[in-house]
């Protein structure tokens, strides 16, 4: 009953007039405040007139009145600032540490917003609001996706600066562990994460420029050169080859960047194409690191480069010309687009003889061709929505560089939406997002909003509790 009460009070949704406090004095809310979802008072900054007098202070709200003294506020001095207490039931008066009454209000939660909750909760539809959204204008439904978008992205941001923190602030070996990740396209982007905290950049610096010694030690660090990984093959010449640089760069660096390697038991094979196995997506980020084409100042670049173009854009829209904008992907695609040395053109993982051939294990029983181990389209967007832009606004962010920031969203809004079952979902209600900043919306909707049932902190949902009749169950 609380969440609902902060939801009636934090919208305005009770009677105007005739307020007034438990010992009768007159109530004008003037200004609810800004609703405080961490520690503190409910809500800052409001304001409200009491019997005619303005107070500007903060709020809190309790289901029952007594809840102050349970929650030990007339101990807090961080309470002592309340100039209002609401409540559901008005079961005690409070006071704050200084022992003067905290004034008090009542404030009632209509029926209609009490049963249309309780009706949006219980609902067996996906997602639960769809038939009300589907009538709302576009322009509320897309500024809702945009501030999602936004919201997700400083999600991430706060992880990637605290992983930033764990790499002692080396933006390098940040994007390296982020790219690492997403590289295993789920199912695998735990393991990829351990895997790229283990490898000391250092040490592969200094052999960047022979292939075979970084895949040496990206593959030794997976712990794929261990001979009791099923995916080993002891009698492989390639193999050998990499077991034999592993072994040497571990005595070289033991005592400076010493090199141990994960467990191969955290990959994971089960129901991945071949092209999906641990052994390819390696090979694709040795090839990467060792051609030196992705990395935060080539990322910085590209970004630079939009905002160039933003500003000749701009100059050209002054001056009356016309002409098409959008963000030149080739380049950034480019940084990321990735091959493999010939060995993995041959196979997906090691052979199981000297031939370097496995193909007959593949999805289609043949040899793989080259082609066949380069990132998809898909592939290349995904990894720009995921780890280019959000490490782009975070070092943005970090740096107070605002057109970096800008830069990163803007990328995103220029990718074409994913295909999910969650977008499904939500198209279905005819909710279709326009690029990929709608579609990372959405996602962020369902995951931080519809499954928690968190439909009080949701525009969607304020829609319906505010004013929808039986929406859900018509007939859409």
């Amino acid at each position: 009953m609380e969440d609902l009460i902060h939801y009636v009070w934090k919208h305005k949704i009770f009677p105007l007039e005739g307020l007034h406090t438990t010992d009768g004095l007159q109530v004008e809310v003037i200004n609810p405040g800004l609703h405080n979802f961490d520690a503190g008072p409910d809500f800052f900054n409001a304001k409200v007139k009491i019997n005619g007098q303005l107070w500007v202070g903060n709020v809190e709200i309790h289901d029952n009145a007594s809840d102050w003294y349970r929650h030990g506020h007339d101990h807090d001095t961080a309470y002592d600032s309340i100039i209002l207490h609401v409540v559901g039931k008005d079961d005690s008066q409070v006071r704050r540490t200084d022992g003067t009454l905290v004034p008090q209000v009542v404030v009632p939660v209509p029926r209609s917003v009490t049963d249309n909750y309780q009706q949006l909760r219980s609902a067996d539809i996906t997602p639960r609001c769809g038939k009300l959204v589907a009538k709302l204008p576009k322009l509320t439904i897309h500024s809702w996706m945009s501030t999602l978008y936004v919201e997700r992205l400083e999600q991430r941001t706060n992880q990637i600066i605290d992983r930033w923190r764990d790499c002692d602030k080396d933006w390098e070996q940040t994007l390296f562990i982020t790219l690492a990740r997403n590289f295993g396209f789920g199912k695998n982007g735990d393991a990829f994460e351990r895997w790229a905290k283990s490898i000391p950049l250092g040490a592969v610096a200094k052999h960047r420029d022979n292939l075979l010694q970084v895949e040496a030690i990206f593959f030794g660090q997976a712990g794929l050169l261990d001979e009791l990984c099923p995916k080993s093959a002891p009698e492989d010449t390639y193999f050998q080859q990499l077991q034999r640089e592993y072994r040497y760069l571990q005595k070289k660096f033991q005592t400076t960047m010493p090199l141990h390697p994960i467990d191969y038991t955290a990959w994971r094979f089960l129901r991945l194409r071949p092209q999906n196995f641990p052994h390819i997506r390696i090979a694709q980020l040795a090839m990467l690191y060792h051609e030196g084409r992705l990395n935060l100042s080539r990322i910085v670049e590209q970004a630079n480069s939009l905002s160039a173009d933003r500003f000749n854009f701009d100059i050209d829209r002054q001056s009356g010309e016309t002409g098409e904008y959008g963000v030149d992907f080739e380049g950034l695609a480019n940084l990321l687009q990735t091959h493999v040395s010939e060995y993995w053109q041959r196979n997906y993982y090691f052979s199981d003889g000297n031939d370097g051939n496995n193909g007959s294990n593949g999805s289609d029983g043949h040899t793989p061709k080259g082609s066949a181990h380069r990132l998809s389209k898909a592939s290349i967007d995904i990894l720009i929505i995921n780890t280019v832009a959000p490490v782009l606004f975070a070092y943005g962010q970090q740096k107070q560089i605002e057109h970096l920031t800008d830069a990163a969203i803007e990328m995103v809004e220029q990718v074409k939406p994913e295909t999910n079952r969650i977008i499904k979902d939500w198209a279905a209600f005819g909710v279709v997002p326009e690029n990929a900043a709608d579609s990372q919306g959405l996602i962020q909707l369902h995951n931080e909003y519809c499954i928690k049932r968190n439909c009080l902190r949701c525009r969607f949902g304020y829609e319906f509790i505010r004013n929808t009749p039986d929406l859900l169950f018509e007939d859409k």
